[in-house]
């Protein structure tokens, strides 16, 4: 059985939860990166790399572009022009259980 005083701490633990400043959490920076493809380089193809080389990606012309929030794909969407610079147009979430299965 619980003595009145850990019955209050723990009461105060779990309080502590629902009392989180959401400023705080809010303030926390993230790094959002837009991957357009990736491929795999033998290191004698990489030391062959010049200015003027191209590199051939996996992902076709106009698919979409996946968002990643450090490291992790949360959305997809496609690259536009905002001015001059470039932009992201998010089209699709990715669900929850899909941001945490193991890539």
């Amino acid at each position: 059985m619980m003595s009145d005083e850990s019955q209050e701490s723990s009461s105060a633990a779990e309080g502590s939860d629902a009392n989180i400043d959401q400023a705080v959490i809010q303030s926390i920076p993230v790094t959002l990166s837009v991957e357009i493809g990736s491929t795999t380089l033998k290191l004698k193809d990489l030391l062959r790399l010049a200015q003027g080389s191209v590199v051939e990606l996996d992902k076709l012309a106009g698919e979409m572009m996946d968002l990643k929030i450090n490291g992790a794909i949360i959305a997809k969407g496609e690259v536009v022009t905002v001015g001059d610079k470039l932009g992201i147009s998010v089209v699709e979430i990715v669900s929850p259980m899909e941001r945490i299965k193991p890539v």
